[in-house]
């Protein structure tokens, strides 16, 4: 049985793993970006080290877990996890809040995701064997006592009726948004770029929407945006590239772009990829009161979260708001 300070023993010595250049390790990035063309390796090595840096701390780890009163040995349930995979190992979260609170977990992994979390929790069972207890993948998820599911907003009602006599939580399709002032400067608008393009703007904390005052200048963020022009070479992006303008040019319908991205106007929040949809404002409190909070992940800009940091979330950036440990730890 491993108890509380075992399990984040077992989780620093992960991070230390995922940032070396072991050739295991190396060799399962390679097999994840042969996989999924979306997977290229500086976004694979920039969610590896999101995870590391943010995740993977031992002094967070303690504050985080003592912050919910985990016991060392709790009357474990069998969790089932349906995990997206958009981005890469977009389902860490979970498995790491799963594992953190004593319960056994039963992940079915996505077929775009399957690699890089499965060598992980090889690796844990090399370390340590008793984790063959508590962590599991199938992809059937029968018999487990909660359920956390992401997915499609389509999914999700699939979802709420399969797993509703149990506990569970179903997530959605989210998205994320800035607010601009107009007096960015060249260097917010490169860190606004990383919040735009990074993993192709498919994951939910990227943001697909921009909220400019009345009369802002575009030219200094298309250009500032140009540091990304290289995602035009990937042919899966440049397809979505090229569909997308075709329809803005039959349509007739203004647009502005970089040759790596489409600004449009549109109040939809959500964009397809390699575009980003802005509105005017003139007030910037009717911003915050036209979002839809069951629409947005986070807000990057004037206060909010930093140009930037969108893709860098902390242990308790919780998806979709729902704090994932206390669910875990009320039952």
């Amino acid at each position: 049985m491993l108890n509380l300070t075992d399990r984040i023993e077992l989780l620093e010595k992960l991070g230390t793993y995922m940032n070396s250049a072991e050739p295991g390790w190396t060799a399962a990035q390679k097999k994840a970006a042969g996989k999924n063309a979306w997977f290229i390796p500086s976004f694979i090595s920039l969610a590896v080290t999101n995870i590391t840096h943010h995740f993977l701390q031992k002094d967070a780890l303690d504050a985080w877990s003592h912050h919910y009163d985990i016991k060392d040995n709790p009357a474990p349930k069998n969790v089932g996890i349906i995990m997206a995979g958009n981005i890469p190992l977009v389902g860490f979260h979970d498995f790491l809040c799963a594992f953190v609170s004593g319960h056994r977990q039963t992940i079915k992994l996505s077929s775009k995701d399957d690699v890089l979390l499965r060598h992980l929790i090889e690796k844990l069972e090399e370390w340590a064997p008793a984790t063959a207890s508590l962590i599991q993948t199938s992809d059937l998820l029968k018999g487990c006592d909660a359920y956390i599911a992401t997915g499609s907003n389509n999914s999700s009602r699939y979802f709420e009726y399969y797993f509703r006599k149990y506990p569970h939580i179903i997530r959605k399709n989210r998205t994320s948004v800035a607010v601009l002032n107009g007096a960015e400067t060249r260097v917010e608008l490169e860190r606004l770029a990383d919040d735009v393009y990074t993993y192709f703007g498919m994951g939910c904390r990227n943001v697909t929407q921009v909220f400019v005052p009345e009369g802002y200048d575009f030219l200094p963020m298309l250009d500032a945006f140009r540091k990304y022009d290289f995602l035009a070479e990937n042919h899966k992006y440049k397809h979505n590239y090229d569909y997308g303008l075709a329809l803005l040019i039959i349509n007739q319908q203004y647009y502005m772009t970089n040759d790596s991205i489409i600004l449009s106007e549109n109040s939809v929040p959500f964009s397809p990829v390699s575009q980003l949809h802005y509105q005017f404002y003139s007030k910037m409190d009717d911003v915050y009161r036209q979002l839809n909070p069951e629409d947005i992940q986070c807000i990057t800009g004037t206060g909010k979260v930093p140009f930037g940091a969108a893709q860098s979330p902390g242990l308790y950036d919780y998806a979709d708001g729902v704090d994932t440990m206390k669910f875990l730890t009320g039952f």
